[in-house]
């Protein structure tokens, strides 16, 4: 799988460049900046992006800008975003443009090869990986406003954020050490108490929970 790097911190980038390889991906070009981020893009045309969400000039939110932009120009390119801190309204951005090929990752997960490589893989893929982090923190900030999520039991609560994260219904029986057959009923009873659709596949199941936890 082909890959692109936008990423200011040299000590950073070339520490992606080292674990990406290993990990057996092909790093076609890492950059500093959106500029050449966006350049890298339509010139390779990668499987992924790796984008950090500050980068230069100003260091504010240009990888985020630049990651909706290849979103919408380049929709066959998975984009996975990296930031140092949560920031819901970062998360909310990134899914108005819906939740296939994308991801959130926090920078401290970045050392940890497997779980980087495994992202970069859903992503890649047109899957979803977010930070369990994130998905934490969109689900708390959810749970003190919405009725529905409420309603929904610990157990349901805990397949939901790992359904956020991209699952299949067989890794979250895995995760929780229960039946899939479980799982299903569990997934039946969140699209029921969310007013949800239960679509029959992963990624629009993935899609319509993360549309719900940002509307």
């Amino acid at each position: 799988m082909r890959v692109v790097i936008a990423e200011d911190s040299t000590l950073l980038r070339e520490g992606l460049i080292r674990l990406l390889a290993e990990a057996g991906f092909v790093v076609e070009a890492a950059v500093e900046d959106a500029t050449a981020l966006l350049a890298a893009v339509a010139g390779l045309r990668p499987e992924v992006a790796i984008v950090d969400i500050r980068l230069p000039p100003t260091g504010t939110d240009e990888g985020l800008h630049a990651a909706r932009r290849i979103r919408r120009q380049y929709p066959a390119v998975g984009v996975l975003v990296l930031s140092q801190h949560v920031r819901q309204t970062y998360a909310a951005e990134l899914l108005a443009d819906g939740a296939t090929g994308v991801g959130y990752l926090l920078k401290d997960r970045v050392s940890d090869v497997d779980e980087l490589a495994e992202a970069v893989r859903q992503v890649g893929r047109g899957g979803s990986a977010f930070d369990p982090v994130v998905i934490d923190h969109l689900l708390g900030r959810r749970q003190a406003r919405e009725a529905p999520l409420n309603s929904l039991t610990e157990r349901e609560r805990a397949v939901l954020a790992l359904m956020a994260e991209g699952r299949t219904n067989q890794a979250i029986a895995s995760r929780l050490s229960i039946a899939e057959r479980t799982v299903e009923k569990h997934c039946t009873n969140i699209f029921t108490k969310l007013a949800l659709p239960g679509h029959p596949g992963d990624h629009r199941r993935v899609l319509a929970v993360l549309h719900y936890l940002n509307s």
